[in-house]
């Protein structure tokens, strides 16, 4: 029997899904060895075991908890389908805010339009993850790798390196060179540095390598003159809830 494989999503944009669906016909040459049983954005079929379970959100309700639990009781593999889903991502920016303070300023006070919420978590603050596909949204072409190796039961490996030598081997002009902060020395790499190639900089959606050197690259950005809090701010967009420790 082929694999049987399902998306699911939670507090999310959806762009990880929606790059999946533009990889078109090479998602299309997969689809002879799996069956997609589960797909909200292309079908309403819904139910039954699962060998691959994609996830993208990050968890807020009690509602969520429960169904993130019951995706992974019939799911052999569960792989946290980019930043929010991984990190909690941007979403978890509201983690220094009031949980009640940010229900009244988005529903009022009507308490029949208020929601049991909470602050965002990952998957992995609740059930097993056995992998993930990182990024803001997801790289394609990775995601096709990391599904190809799934697929015929190898586990995948993701780069431990930092963007900075991706950035280097594609000979790319460094931005701090022009007065930019960037998060690349201690940002995994895989995504080939696409926000540095295209003039911006690195904000660290990957989430960070395995051990990032942050004493020296700490210097490296107090050298730019950005003091410990500034620092902090940095780090604060993707990987508020992994900020490296100086």
């Amino acid at each position: 029997m082929k694999p049987r494989v399902g998306f699911f999503d939670f507090a999310s944009c959806e762009g990880c899904q929606l790059t999946v669906l533009n990889l078109e016909n090479e998602l299309l040459d997969l689809v002879e060895l799996m069956d997609i049983i589960e797909f909200r954005e292309i079908s309403s079929e819904t139910g039954g075991e699962l060998d691959i379970a994609f996830v993208e959100g990050s968890i807020c309700r009690p509602e969520d908890v429960r169904r993130l639990r019951a995706i992974r009781r019939r799911s052999r593999l569960l792989i946290a389908l980019g930043a929010c889903a991984d990190t909690a991502g941007i979403n978890a920016l509201v983690s220094d805010r009031p949980e009640a303070e940010l229900v009244r300023e988005v529903y009022g006070d009507d308490p029949e339009l208020m929601p049991a919420a909470g602050h965002p978590r990952p998957l992995s603050a609740f059930v097993q993850v056995d992998g993930r596909v990182p990024g803001c949204p997801i790289d394609g072409q990775e995601f096709l790798a990391i599904l190809q190796a799934l697929l015929i039961g190898r586990q995948p490996e993701l780069p431990g390196f930092a963007v900075c030598a991706e950035c280097k081997l594609a000979e790319l002009p460094c931005t701090f060179e022009r007065g930019i902060v960037c998060l690349g020395p201690i940002t995994r790499a895989g995504c080939s540095a696409h926000c540095v190639a295209e003039g911006d900089r690195c904000r660290g959606c990957r989430g960070m390598v395995d051990e990032p050197r942050s004493g020296p690259y700490y210097r490296i950005l107090e050298e730019h003159g950005l003091d410990l809090d500034a620092i902090r701010e940095q780090l604060r967009t993707f990987n508020l809830a992994g900020e490296v420790k100086k």
